[in-house]
């Protein structure tokens, strides 16, 4: 029985979803997949379900319509605690996020209780990134650090893995944002909760086939969001103590 699982929010991935499944199976064959498809009319939902007919780590969750990124992650996340998973990871459909770097991850969350991959550790790792896209990348982590306190090199990204006590401690019926501000939202709350958050260098490439679901809505929700975080924390800068259900607490 696999402890760990992998959730690949889909919307028209037709193209990218059996390569994907099969790296992430080859690369962590302990590992299962949840593939959370928002009624995708190109027919990514049929394909998965005869994926899923196949291969018995390969699960699929239909949603009846297109909810946003931040909302199939909470509905994977609910799934997830409904079953025996111990670890769960986010990761992205489209081959920017390697799944040769899951077990990196994975590993990482045997001290830690949510482990991030980071883009901008120890220098810059992206791939076919036009300028302009990176100094926006750069420049919102930048703000985010800033405005938050949050010490993470890359607290947008979306290549995560959490520990099931961050997922069961904190209110996801309360986590109301999409696309990037969904993993700032995320990665702030676990934090300031008292959980550790550890980071692994990752290199990112851009999407191999598809389109990019990056949008000036998802730009403007993220530069308000950090300040209603910070808000919501009485503009704390630093978690208070660790939580009684972090690893760190448990650690001798």
């Amino acid at each position: 029985m696999n402890d760990t699982l992998v959730i690949i929010p889909t919307y028209n991935e037709l193209e990218n979803v059996r390569p994907v499944a099969d790296a992430v199976l080859k690369h962590a064959p302990w590992a299962d997949i949840l593939f959370v498809d928002d009624n995708s009319p190109d027919g990514t939902g049929r394909k998965l379900d005869g994926m899923a007919d196949s291969e018995p780590r390969i699960h699929v969750l239909h949603r009846k319509e297109k909810q946003g990124l931040g909302r199939a992650y909470i509905a994977g996340f609910q799934w997830a605690l409904a079953r025996h998973y111990e670890f769960v990871c986010e990761m992205d459909a489209d081959f920017s996020h390697d799944p040769e770097d899951v077990p990196r991850l994975r590993d990482t969350a045997s001290t830690a209780d949510l482990v991030l991959g980071t883009r901008y550790q120890g220098g810059i790792r992206v791939i076919n990134w036009p300028l302009a896209r990176l100094f926006l990348s750069k420049g919102a982590a930048m703000y985010v650090r800033m405005v938050t306190g949050m010490p993470f090199t890359d607290p947008t990204g979306g290549f995560k893995c959490f520990r099931r006590a961050v997922l069961e401690t904190l209110d996801l019926d309360a986590i109301t944002s999409n696309g990037y501000s969904f993993q700032i939202e995320m990665t702030h709350t676990a934090w300031m909760t008292g959980f550790r958050v550890a980071e692994v260098p990752i290199t990112f490439e851009e999407r191999r086939s598809g389109h990019s679901k990056m949008s000036a809505d998802i730009v403007r929700e993220a530069l308000w969001m950090v300040w209603k975080l910070t808000a919501r924390t009485g503009f704390r800068r630093k978690p208070r103590s660790v939580h009684p259900r972090s690893i760190h607490a448990r650690t001798p």
